[in-house]
């Protein structure tokens, strides 16, 4: 017997939409990358948001969902699919009609939005599906949500805003080095996790190396691709956004300090308010390579 359909307040909750914000971001950052006026192209801006938002990181976050069933009983039993609200293989369907939806709109928006997308949707099926399940190995899951959340959101937004042109070399080397620094983000959410990734065997880096440990790994991965942002900024001739990132990686050294002293019981704090210093200085960085941007 056929499961009955979901209700769409249950779909919308395996689709997280609070999760969609880092990779809107990540793509708006691109957008301002590219220098191009939003007043001639917000259609495709908009396509892009809701491409990178609603369509790639909800089909990431369904597919997780999926294949995490188990974990999440012990962890959040709450969730849509453990709970049965999202009931039998409706969760998969989901993830596979989202897939193809994301795909549909990326390729209306040019080549290299198309190849951004269908890597981060490749990454994020590797990342929480057998047989790889990247998940499973913290340096390798953090490394591919990273790049996915902020490197290929970034390439997106200023692919997308060139006419699915590759963006300019600048552009592609602040996507990386942020990319990198999200490796660090992706640790921090690990820490709330802990008990039930032990029990599964899922090998993130709090269970592997200990909150202590992973706490410093964490920090090291988010302040050095930064310190590079900095020194690159400086020898791109854009004195002020360097000025502004070092600042706010400062403002960041001051939290870590904090979150160091008990990693497990401020990881949630560090995140509220470490994270959103590292996404400004990607706006910084942005508006510095921009054409149209202040140095």
């Amino acid at each position: 017997m056929q499961a009955a359909a979901p209700a769409p307040g249950a779909v919308l909750e395996l689709l997280k939409p609070i999760t969609w914000f880092p990779p809107m971001w990540a793509f708006g950052c691109g957008v301002v990358s590219s220098g191009v006026s939003l007043r001639e192209h917000w259609p495709v801006a908009l396509a892009g948001v809701l491409l990178a938002g609603p369509l790639v990181c909800a089909t990431s976050q369904a597919v997780n969902d999926w294949y995490d069933r188990e974990v999440d009983a012990i962890n959040e039993p709450h969730r849509p699919i453990p709970s049965g609200r999202i009931p039998g293989a409706w969760g998969l369907g989901i993830a596979v009609a989202w897939t193809v939806l994301s795909l549909a709109v990326a390729a209306t928006l040019g080549r290299w939005v198309f190849i951004a997308a269908l890597a981060g949707l490749a990454l994020a099926w590797a990342y929480s599906a057998p047989p790889f399940r990247l998940k499973q190995n913290g340096w390798l899951g953090a490394a591919a949500c990273g790049l996915c959340y902020e490197g290929l959101a970034w390439v997106t937004g200023a692919a997308a805003m060139l006419g699915g042109t590759l963006p300019p070399a600048p552009s592609l080397i602040l996507a990386a080095l942020y990319s990198a620094g999200a490796h660090g983000i992706m640790t921090l959410n690990d820490f709330k996790s802990v008990k039930g990734d032990s029990l599964m065997g899922v090998r993130s880096l709090p269970v592997t190396l200990g909150p202590r440990r992973a706490a410093e790994t964490a920090c090291l991965a988010m302040a050095a691709p930064q310190v590079v942002v900095v020194a690159l900024l400086a020898s791109w001739g854009r004195p002020l956004a360097a000025a502004v990132v070092t600042a706010l990686l400062l403002f960041q050294f001051v939290l870590m300090a904090r979150f160091l002293r008990d990693p497990t019981r401020h990881a949630v704090w560090y995140s509220g308010f470490g994270v959103p210093l590292f996404v400004l200085g990607m706006l910084a960085s942005a508006l510095a390579v921009s054409p149209a941007g202040p140095a």
